[in-house]
């Protein structure tokens, strides 16, 4: 297989989709798909599909943070997306998952945390997102990305009753104070060739990995996975590529409304 792919890369071609090395795959994005959600979206990239969802509740600072909500991500890889996952705890593979997205909001400002602090150093909002893998055909890191940046995007704050507390199904007028759209892109590197969005053997036969979180202007985050290395200006060229690729991916974000 790995072959085939660097026959096709040399014509500029890929395995699956119509597309060259630096497409991605047809994206589609649907949001409210959750009516007991605060905010839901549904990805499908290619044969690609995940769901994310945002449920908040009030808690307690982390000790670094004390004027701030707090962000939980959690991934799951459903033996029914993939015959590969396995049933149980969470795996090296969903727990990265779970922190590359997390970084990339948490480090790109995207929700404007401070705004999520009820009382500094007592009591604030515990923002949870998570995602369930439905069809794995690779680039879970984009697809569950993008997805958990879609439900935020739409999610509607909870109300509260007189006593302060969550009055679960219902929702205020008012939405996560939203900041800025951060987009993942992740690269592989096979052979001398790099490509965008990894199908499932893409990433089977990868010599290295690379994710690019970018804001408007700013590079969030970086992931490196694979046994290959990658050289400077390869890491260089898909800096460049990313924050055009973005300019592609985020007006499918920016217009949601919840």
């Amino acid at each position: 297989m790995k072959n085939y792919i660097l026959e096709l890369a040399e014509k500029n071609k890929r395995n699956t989709g119509n597309r060259g090395l630096n497409d991605f795959r047809e994206l589609k994005i649907e949001t409210g798909i959750s009516v007991n959600a605060e905010g839901s979206a549904k990805v499908q990239l290619g044969e690609t599909i995940v769901i994310a969802g945002v449920k908040m509740d009030i808690g307690t600072p982390y000790p670094d943070t004390m004027n701030k909500g707090n962000l939980i991500c959690t991934g799951e890889l459903a033996p029914i997306s993939d015959p590969d996952f396995e049933p149980g705890p969470p795996d090296s593979r969903a727990i990265e998952l779970a922190r590359v997205v997390d970084r990339g909001i948490r480090e790109s400002d995207a929700v404007d945390f401070e705004k999520l602090c009820i009382t500094e150093g007592e009591k604030v909002w515990n923002v949870y997102v998570d995602f369930y893998v439905l069809n794995n055909d690779g680039n879970l890191i984009d697809a569950c990305g993008l997805a958990a940046i879609a439900a935020l995007k739409v999610a509607r704050m909870p109300k509260l009753n007189e006593e302060g507390k969550v009055v679960h199904g219902e929702w205020s007028k008012e939405k996560i104070p939203f900041k800025k759209i951060p987009i993942p892109t992740t690269f592989v590197k096979i052979g001398n060739h790099i490509m965008v969005d990894p199908d499932k053997d893409e990433e089977e036969n990868l010599d290295a990995r690379l994710t690019v979180t970018c804001s408007e202007s700013e590079i969030n985050a970086l992931q490196k996975g694979g046994e290959g290395g990658l050289k400077l200006e390869e890491i260089e060229l898909c800096l460049t590529k990313s924050f055009k690729i973005r300019e592609k991916i985020v007006e499918s974000i920016a217009k949601l409304k919840g």
